[in-house]
C-alpha cells in the first residue's frame, strides 16, 4: 500500500485483539513520531510510551473521553511545550506519522484530548511546563476494519484562490 491509500483507508478503532504488539513495531510508531517535522524544528514534543497493563488503566481513569484505553497494547501520551504557539499543530503532525506507521504494519490506533490533566501529570511524572496534546492507543484489531469514511466531497472543503470560490483543478 502506498502512503495515500494508508491515510485513505485508516478508520479509528477503539477494540482491540489480546496479541501484543511486537517492539520493533512500537519503536517504528515512536521513530514516526521523531522524524515528524516541527515548527522552526524545535523537536519540543515528547511521548511517554504506556505499555504496562496497571499504568493503561491509570491512562483510562486520567481520562474523560479514553477510558477504552485500558484495553489497548499499548498508548503514547504525546506532550508538547505550550510556550510555542504552534505547539498543538506540531502534536497533530506527530500522531498522524504515529498513525500511519502503525497501520503500516497492520496495528489500528485512536485518539484521545479528554483528559484530567493533573491526575495524569501526577501519574506519568509530566513536567509542569508540558501541555497533555493527547493520548493515542495502538493494538491489532479485534474484527476486520472495512468500511467507507464519511468525507465531505472536496468541492465543499477546497476552493480555489478565495473562499468559496469553486475549486479548478
Amino acid at each position: 500500500m502506498d502512503t495515500y491509500e494508508r491515510i485513505t483507508t485508516k478508520l479509528e478503532s477503539k477494540e482491540y485483539e489480546k496479541r501484543p504488539v511486537p517492539a520493533d513495531v512500537k519503536r517504528k510508531v515512536l521513530e514516526a513520531a521523531r522524524q515528524t517535522g516541527s515548527g522552526v524544528n524545535y523537536q519540543h514534543w515528547r511521548f511517554i510510551l504506556v505499555q504496562d497493563k496497571e499504568n493503561l488503566k491509570r491512562l483510562a481513569s486520567d481520562s474523560t473521553t479514553g477510558s477504552w484505553v485500558a484495553n489497548a497494547d499499548f498508548a503514547v501520551i504525546v506532550l508538547t511545550d505550550p510556550k510555542y504557539n504552534f505547539h498543538l499543530l506540531d502534536a497533530g503532525r506527530a500522531v498522524q506519522s504515529m498513525q500511519l506507521a502503525a497501520w503500516n504494519e497492520g496495528v489500528t490506533s485512536r485518539i484521545y484530548t479528554g483528559v484530567n490533566g493533573e491526575a495524569m501529570a501526577k501519574d506519568f511524572a509530566i513536567p509542569k511546563n508540558m501541555h497533555i496534546s493527547a493520548v493515542v492507543g495502538f493494538g491489532y484489531p479485534a474484527k476486520k476494519i472495512v468500511g467507507r469514511k464519511n468525507r465531505k466531497p472536496l468541492a465543499d472543503i477546497a476552493f480555489s484562490e478565495r473562499y468559496g470560490q469553486a475549486l479548478n483543478l
